[in-house]
């Protein structure tokens, strides 16, 4: 890549800066956009960690797949959310409101499957490799687990499952959210116990802007 980044992020340290500001496009679902009415969703961390240009197409709600042509405009579809650009990362989550939509978290492995079978196959990585053609960074951010399980009770061991396939695909970098997430810590949630509040917003963006860097030295 054409930029060389001064790989000394600490948590609370100040935020890096590239030569040429990484282009980052984020797309996916709640989690990755929660805390944007607050300007401190996980792209805004992202963004100021690294001193990026990051845009974000995140809707909460969005599904991996949505066919309604209604929805998809309205960006309820996280591959319709993605957009042309000078992308140096394209940073990637979605799937649970999948499950929720289409099988309300239970009995839910042709769901998975659908969404990348057990060979690879599959509407992710199909989009992946689109997403690759690009010639960005391509990285999935993982789920973490949640302090409450809410409606998405039951979801838990087909998003693992699911998950445990993408990071198999080549050419994608897999970064688990749940790395730096500990359900039992209140203070990462939001007050509905499955989002994550300002606190998990920055964790896990500082995280994933440490990995970034890393990516791209």
């Amino acid at each position: 890549m054409r930029f060389i980044l001064t790989l000394l992020l600490a948590l609370t340290g100040p935020p890096l800066h590239a030569q040429e500001r990484l282009e980052i496009l984020a797309i996916g679902d709640s989690v990755m956009a929660w805390q944007a009415w607050t300007g401190r969703d996980i792209p805004s961390e992202i963004e100021d960690r690294l001193g990026a240009n990051v845009d974000s197409e995140a809707v909460p709600g969005a599904r991996f797949s949505n066919t309604s042509a209604f929805g998809s405009a309205l960006g309820f579809d996280v591959r319709g959310q993605f957009k042309a650009g000078p992308w140096d990362i394209i940073l990637v989550n979605g799937g649970a409101n999948d499950l929720l939509s289409d099988c309300r978290c239970s009995d839910c492995d042709t769901v998975v499957d659908g969404l990348i079978a057990a060979d690879l196959s599959g509407e992710i990585p199909r989009f992946m490799a689109e997403l690759r053609e690009t010639g960005a960074e391509i990285i999935w951010m993982g789920y973490y687990a949640s302090y409450r399980s809410g409606q998405f009770a039951g979801c838990r061991a087909y998003i693992v499952e699911m998950e445990r396939r993408i990071a198999r695909l080549d050419g994608i970098h897999f970064i688990d959210s749940e790395d730096v997430i500990d359900r039992q810590d209140r203070r990462l949630f939001a007050v509905d116990g499955i989002h994550p509040s300002a606190a998990g917003t920055a964790r896990i963006g500082t995280y994933l802007a440490e990995r970034i860097a890393a990516l791209v030295e």
